[in-house]
């Protein structure tokens, strides 16, 4: 028998708590009026997804990646604001703040926002296409699940 690599074993993780996932999606109610899109369905896509995608990781060939097991002297002697665990901690501040301002700005505001900002900390140096490609997703995100899906967003201060 042949030993399983870090992939393998996060592929079955992540295929046991699709697995779970699924079979709670299964319980969800079907809701009595007919619609286009009922309230299991995506839930059992996203679970499907989850679990295709942890077959297609659990079969992925690892490729070994130079320098693995050296520490990047230069990403921890770096500003403190762009220190790997101070990017966790800013990135978890900004889904906070993205989640107390969803409501009083809105999701296209709110998230349009998020995204702008996240991409900029993170170094992404060009701010049109960053504004555009943010503002483009979220509208489209936004209008699919108002118009097509009748899910409520929150409007927020844009005329909606």
């Amino acid at each position: 028998m042949t030993r399983l690599n870090t992939n393998q074993w996060l592929a079955l993780v992540l295929a046991l708590l699709a697995a779970a996932y699924l079979a709670m999606a299964w319980q969800i109610p079907v809701f009595p009026l007919p619609r286009p899109v009922d309230s299991d369905l995506f839930p059992k896509v996203l679970g499907a997804a989850l679990l295709l995608l942890s077959v297609f990781l659990f079969f992925e060939k690892p490729t070994p990646i130079a320098g693995a097991d050296e520490i990047d002297q230069d990403a921890t002697q770096g500003p403190l604001l762009l220190t790997p665990w101070a990017r966790v901690v800013i990135t978890a501040l900004a889904i906070a703040a993205y989640a107390l301002l969803l409501v009083p700005l809105g999701f296209v505001l709110a998230s349009t926002l998020l995204c702008v900002g996240l991409t900029a900390y993170y170094g992404y140096q060009r701010h049109g296409v960053n504004l555009a490609t943010s503002l483009g997703v979220v509208l489209v995100l936004y209008l699919t699940m108002t118009r097509v899906m009748d899910v409520y967003l929150p409007t927020g201060v844009l005329p909606f």
